[in-house]
């Protein structure tokens, strides 16, 4: 919309007796300013279905956000030439929607590669071993909770030595296992991991509802951006105590976070991030454009399809609240598409049902990119294009090997 050019006066002027050829003279945007969709939506009934209650009755605030990220997603986001990245931040995998909605949208298609808290794909692991995750209540006292051998995440509660202590124990045994005793970044790490996940579900008779297991079905990767902070990272570093091999390398996770993106773009295509939450996993996973322009020096413009849900103000200087215009001064988000960024400040609890259900009502399957096996091919484009786009040799100063 071109720039408005703002009448000199202190009153507004009583335009209700003024012709309307006038009125259209007076007032030049008018008409272009009030072309929105006019809200005056049907009586709900009951009997409607949930992707057209988001439709026709989100229409103000929160939930016109949430109805603009659902069509986002939806219409832009999930044409077959976008990547799609997703973060997963807060306790998301113990309240459910690991469940609900994250391995449906794996299902589908619908998330291409994953940067998630270590909590989360670890308490996922409880899923996958059937081990009981029961509501509760933000109110109980939790002396007699500790007492009675539960551990409580505000309303959601776990048994702490039939649940966490047993979950740890086979961790443990997992990580000692050969195809563990070497350096990796975590998507390796976690993939090794969903194979065993896979199976767990497999013998316990549950299906479809663990993350990690659904991600290495699919050949979706799944990061962690803080592979310490986690209690998988706590079994990693106890194992390690033992003499363990396995070392964890976040380098591996920034160069091929950073190859799926530019990869992205080279192929033609677009590159979308979802990120549900703040907090580590969104930098790590907005960052990969700075590395790309900023360290790696390759000429990029940033991400093409933003779409967040926070429940932080942007006023603290945070990163979880940060928007997408700020996002832009960084290079993190091309500044053409900022049409194309939403952000809903609502609850993830909240959203990530009506989303995950709108998608797969509005559009069909898409074919998996199995990410995790294209990690080779990535890599190696990404550490040419690096090449040509900076002259420099190997830090012990021979030539690079590109072939």
């Amino acid at each position: 919309m071109a720039k408005h050019e703002t009448r000199n006066r202190r009153y507004r002027e009583d335009l209700s007796e003024v012709p309307d050829w006038l009125r259209k003279k007076k007032c030049p945007q008018r008409d272009k300013i009030l072309s929105g969709k006019r809200i005056l939506p049907k009586n709900l009934t009951g009997k409607e279905k949930l992707a057209d209650v988001v439709d026709n009755a989100f229409l103000a605030y929160n939930s016109a956000r949430l109805r603009e990220g659902c069509r986002l997603f939806t219409e832009k986001m999930l044409e077959p030439d976008v990547t799609i990245g997703m973060t997963l931040s807060g306790a998301l995998t113990p309240a459910g929607l690991g469940c609900s909605s994250v391995v449906p949208l794996i299902k589908a298609g619908f998330v291409d590669w994953i940067v998630a808290t270590g909590a989360n794909l670890y308490h996922d692991l409880h899923f996958a071993l059937n081990y009981p995750v029961c509501a509760g209540s933000f109110s109980m006292d939790d002396t007699m909770l500790r007492d009675n051998d539960i551990v409580r995440i505000y309303d959601v509660l776990l048994g702490y030595s039939d649940c966490l202590m047993a979950t740890d124990e086979i961790l443990r045994e997992i990580l000692i296992q050969p195809e563990f005793q070497k350096e990796m970044g975590t998507a390796e790490l976690h993939y090794l991991i969903g194979r065993y996940a896979a199976e767990w579900e497999r013998k316990a008779g549950v299906k479809d509802v663990s993350v990690l297991a659904a991600a290495y079905r699919a050949g979706v990767p799944c990061y962690t951006s803080s592979p310490g902070d986690s209690t998988i990272g706590m079994n990693v570093a106890g194992v390690e105590l033992r003499g363990n091999k396995l070392r964890v390398n976040p380098s591996i996770d920034v160069n091929e976070t950073t190859s799926y993106v530019l990869a992205a773009k080279r192929g033609g295509g677009k590159s979308a991030v979802v990120l549900w939450g703040g907090g580590s996993p969104k930098n790590f996973m907005l960052q990969t454009e700075p590395q790309i322009q900023e360290v790696l020096r390759i000429k990029e413009f940033g991400q093409d399809y933003f779409l967040q849900v926070t429940d932080a103000r942007p006023d603290t200087g945070g990163l979880s609240g940060a928007t997408p215009s700020e996002a832009v001064s960084w290079g993190k988000v091309d500044p053409d598409r900022l049409p194309d960024a939403v952000v809903c400040y609502t609850d993830t609890t909240i959203a990530m049902p009506l989303l995950t259900n709108y998608a797969l009502a509005r559009h069909k399957p898409r074919k998996h990119k199995r990410l995790y096996d294209q990690r080779g091919k990535t890599m190696k484009a990404l550490v040419k294009e690096y090449f040509r786009h900076n002259k420099v040799k190997m830090v012990d100063g021979s030539d690079p090997v590109l072939d």
